[in-house]
């Protein structure tokens, strides 16, 4: 019962999120986090270049990875599934790669900056593990480093759970709230993954 409520949920917040990025390419560009950049940052095109990069094609993996769970696509559209895969982590190595780049810069200090580079480097190096298992013909350690991969690339959506409540609920400062959900993003996610292969294993 619980997996059936919160699967519908699971997908629900992926594809919502996934096209968040329309906001920056429709709206104003000085929106959301980008109101929290200085006006050097913003002028810096190299920046804006791994900025949009990294939303962009990180939508694109959480759009394109959730399907990578649902049974029925594995086993009635294997070639599907496949390209699917490819296109998720064709997108992971594009959007990790520039959000490690910009996570030099991210707001509120070093520890905000730690976290977003430490979060890039593990979805890049879980994303190429899976791929490298899955040429292996090991499936079932290709399933586990895909579900620790797409744990980091749900950061996306759990990032914008806290944000929420930190500002908001508990009216914390930004500049104390932004460094806990740098890490609180994407840990808890990592745990719930490893919670999840080893109830698989029992």
């Amino acid at each position: 019962m619980t997996k059936k409520i919160l699967t519908p949920l699971f997908i629900f917040f992926a594809i919502a999120i996934s096209f968040y990025p329309l906001a920056y390419f429709l709206g104003d560009m000085r929106m959301g986090l980008l109101a929290s950049k200085s006006a050097q940052l913003l002028s810096n095109q190299l920046w804006y270049f791994g900025f949009y990069t990294h939303i962009s094609f990180g939508g694109l993996a959480l759009l394109s990875g959730c399907t990578q769970f649902l049974p029925k696509l594995r086993q009635k559209r294997l070639s599907l599934h496949r390209t699917l895969g490819k296109v998720y982590i064709a997108s992971v190595l594009l959007s990790g790669s520039a959000g490690f780049g910009i996570g030099f810069a991210a707001s509120a200090g070093p520890i905000a900056q730690a976290g977003f580079i430490t979060l890039a480097v593990a979805w890049l190096f879980t994303t190429i593990k899976a791929y490298l298992s899955i040429k292996r013909k090991n499936v079932t350690e290709h399933r586990e480093w895909m579900t620790r991969s797409y744990a980091l690339c749900f950061a996306a959506v759990t990032l914008r759970l806290w944000l929420p409540l930190f500002l908001g609920g508990l009216a914390m400062p930004f500049d104390t709230a932004y460094p806990i959900i740098a890490w609180l993003a994407w840990v808890p996610n990592l745990l719930v993954a490893e919670l999840i292969i080893r109830s698989e294993k029992q």
